[in-house]
């Protein structure tokens, strides 16, 4: 691991990823983090149990800290950055970050054009509400990281290494793509399972996760190995029988979950056509069962 050392972090923002951060950075600093939200009953919430102490003056966190992370909703970066660059100093020596999946370094091109070094640093895992552990799951993780070549992507490294983590390159006009990528991948595992959970609960399963749990795990190391082909089921034997009994008991006992294995089962068989690894005949029922009123 790369010891990068600072004189002091500020975190712009008091939700999950800023409190993980803020404990995260701690080591690495003279001081402790110095954290601001616009609300300051929400900044010495998060500000409690991470070593930082908070600061109601955004331009005196601005003044203190060589570190910034902006650690702030999506929707608020904008909003964010230009009260940032509002109070920056002339000629500021300041690395500045923020943690979005879905922008790139451009969201933080008034703080550029005013001086400062600028990145996109997004952790690519889920943030739970426990900094302790969350700072654990960063060591290891990947973390998408855009910037201008040179110094700017250089320090971006430093910092994802210092996090113990592993910097991947996104460039700037694929950053979209790469944070749908990730929420289709585990936001909608989230719905994916919630579905399965409650099927098996009127299914008369007491404990669904328990049941779930060693399934679901080896699907996904099956997906992670081996991709596509690490399918399995009735889609993929072309039982057209067994599907239509699913969709007929969905609708009957458990119609939430129907819309999502409906679209679940269409995609699958999508994929399944793409590569022709199920005989045409029984692709057709299946096309059939499945088709889109």
């Amino acid at each position: 691991m790369t010891d990068i050392r600072f004189h002091q972090a500020g975190i712009v923002g008091a939700g999950r990823v800023a409190r993980a951060l803020a404990l995260a950075l701690q080591p690495h600093a003279i001081a402790p983090p110095m954290l601001w939200s616009r609300s300051s009953d929400k900044a010495r919430g998060a500000a409690e149990g991470v070593g930082a102490v908070t600061e109601p003056d955004l331009g005196r966190l601005i003044a203190e800290c060589d570190i910034i992370a902006i650690a702030v909703a999506d929707d608020a970066l904008t909003d964010v950055v230009s009260r940032i660059a509002a109070a920056l100093p002339a000629r500021p020596a300041r690395f500045i970050f923020h943690v979005s999946g879905r922008s790139g370094a451009a969201a933080l091109e008034p703080l550029g054009k005013a001086g400062a070094m600028v990145a996109a640093i997004h952790p690519a895992m889920t943030f739970t509400g426990d900094p302790e552990s969350e700072v654990g799951r960063m060591a290891g993780a990947r973390f998408a990281i855009t910037a201008a070549a040179g110094d700017a992507i250089e320090r971006a490294r430093q910092i994802v290494a210092s996090l113990g983590g592993i910097a991947v390159e996104i460039a700037e006009d694929r950053r979209a793509l790469y944070h749908a990528a990730l929420c289709h991948a585990s936001n909608y595992l989230v719905t994916l399972i919630d579905g399965a959970a409650h099927g098996l609960e009127r299914a008369g399963v007491d404990d669904p996760a328990a049941l779930l749990a060693p399934l679901v795990r080896a699907a996904l190391e099956n997906c992670l190995a081996h991709g596509f082909a690490g399918l399995s089921g009735p889609l993929l034997r072309g039982d057209a029988r067994t599907i239509a009994g699913h969709l007929e008991t969905l609708a009957a006992h458990s119609p939430s979950l129907l819309p999502a294995y409906s679209a679940m089962a269409r995609a699958t068989l999508d994929e399944l056509k793409r590569r022709e690894t199920t005989p045409s005949d029984r692709l057709t029922a299946l096309d059939s069962l499945l088709a889109v009123p």
